[in-house]
């Protein structure tokens, strides 16, 4: 058994969020759950904001720590360039993201590397509620069998199943279930 109970063949992948952290918190958090592999899915890895966590700074620091950086935002972002994944009012539309066939490549990319080594999503927002790292990818992962486990800003671990838990109380039409079945 792991330490969060489950079989240790079963799959997990985990979720960050790297909000306005220090690259050395950050670090920190990467390090406290031997995070091997941080593949981020941000459709444009740059921040104004924070710059430390612009893709060439970030990868060069990983390095420097004994953590591989991986970019899959052009496969698993969930800010396409494509209008036809967006709705009449602009909004996207995760199911028809998830239906793309570069999508399908990036989740199998995704799932071979959590296959060997220990995984975590990357994007911007540090809470997943509303984050495309959970409403797109992290479901991707689970209609496949994959734990999803989303490392939070203060260092606690929420699992997908006990967010879903505490959800039970809001709007469902709020998340994108079900993608592959639209």
């Amino acid at each position: 058994m792991d330490s969060d109970g489950g079989m240790a063949s079963e799959l997990r992948v985990y979720t960050i969020g790297h909000s306005t952290h220090s690259l050395d918190s950050f670090a920190s958090l990467l390090k406290r759950y031997e995070i091997d592999v941080l593949v981020d899915v941000r459709s444009c890895p740059y921040s104004r904001h924070v710059p430390q966590f612009n893709a060439d700074n970030l990868r060069e620091f990983l390095a420097a720590i004994g953590i591989r950086y991986v970019f899959l935002g052009d496969a698993l972002g969930g800010r396409p360039r494509d209008r036809e994944l967006y709705d009449e009012h602009g909004h996207i539309v995760y199911a028809r993201i998830a239906r793309r066939p570069a999508f399908r490549r990036g989740l199998s990319k995704l799932e071979k590397q959590a296959e060997t080594c220990r995984v975590a999503v990357l994007c911007s927002e540090e809470d997943p509620v509303h984050c495309h790292r959970r409403l797109l990818v992290g479901n991707a992962l689970m209609e496949q069998g994959i734990k999803v486990t989303h490392i939070r800003g203060d260092g606690r671990l929420q699992t997908e199943e006990a967010l879903m838990g505490s959800e039970k109380h809001t709007d469902s039409s709020m998340r994108q279930l079900k993608l592959l079945d639209v």
